[in-house]
């Protein structure tokens, strides 16, 4: 069989009807125009190509094969346009995975509202779950996430995340309110269950008060501003939702120990597909935007 690509010199050669023309359309040096020429003669045991005094014409076996070599360029240009089209094609479905407080206050933003008038055939879909979804297994195309991250994903900053000192108006007026952190220890807390012991949030309290005692542990931060609401205690709550709400008071903070940055993130793999990369363009655009919803 022969190669494709070798029916290329043939048909410059047949419409140049000048080696030298050939290979300057296709960007080849004559000398390598010759050989693939030679080569698909070679293969097909057949010559098609005679050299005249005014320049190259094809031989009959040449004339015979020149409709069909044409009928299979115009094929593979229209499989190239055809691929080129749907890779720039921007449909289908973002399904992106953040923590579930997060998703209310997109939403209401009216941000995703801006990206679909941009998008008209792109649709965002949000996924939440009480646990990290796997990106690099396909568990989701997009993450907001904080903190450590896994180092295979890709991404960019687009926030900080931060994380103060929360309590019920009602609890202030009972008890009063740390002065210090360390006088954290004399109040009831509310934090992570022991099962996210390596959360940072966990971590700190564990260190600035190692004597505390927990009022409340929860394994949602919804649970968490829940329960600060409730006035059962005090505790660490993200500023963009501690801030935001009028059952909050902040104690004292952002705690510079649970600083972090949020991101947003794909697998390498998917990173540069253009419903993903438009979706990262208009993020990382939306910075300013974005930032009373991830940082408060």
């Amino acid at each position: 069989m022969f190669d494709w690509n070798d029916l290329k010199p043939f048909l410059a050669v047949a419409q140049h009807q000048s080696m030298t023309a050939a290979a300057k359309s296709l960007g080849l040096s004559q000398s390598t125009v010759q050989r693939r020429l030679s080569e698909l003669e070679r293969r097909i045991g057949r010559a098609l190509i005679v050299r005249h005094p005014a320049g190259y014409r094809l031989t009959a076996d040449g004339l015979s094969l020149l409709p069909m070599a044409e009928r299979v360029a115009r094929a593979v240009a229209e499989l190239e346009q055809y691929l080129d089209d749907t890779a720039r094609e921007l449909d289908g479905v973002i399904r992106v995975t953040c923590p579930e407080p997060l998703v209310l206050r997109i939403v209401q933003s009216k941000l995703l509202d801006a990206f679909h008038a941009r998008h008209p055939k792109l649709r965002v879909e949000f996924m939440t779950s009480d646990r990290y979804l796997d990106l690099s297994r396909g568990e989701a195309d997009v993450a907001f996430r904080s903190g450590d991250t896994d180092d295979e994903l890709v991404g960019r900053k687009i926030a900080d995340s931060l994380w103060a000192i929360y309590a019920s108006p009602d609890y202030v007026e009972r008890h009063g309110r740390p002065a210090t952190v360390q006088e954290i220890a004399q109040h009831p807390l509310v934090g992570f269950e022991t099962t996210f012991s390596s959360h940072r949030v966990l971590t700190w309290l564990t260190e600035v008060a190692p004597t505390a005692r927990f009022a409340v542990r929860n394994n949602s931060v919804l649970g968490l501003v829940s329960a600060v609401k409730s006035g059962a205690g005090i505790g660490p709550l993200p500023t963009a939702l501690g801030d935001a709400d009028d059952g909050l008071v902040r104690i004292f903070g952002p705690i510079p120990e649970l600083t972090r940055s949020w991101r947003i993130l794909a697998h390498p793999d998917l990173r540069r597909t253009p419903r993903i990369a438009a979706f990262f363009d208009f993020i990382v655009e939306q910075r300013a935007a974005l930032k009373p919803i991830f940082t408060g």
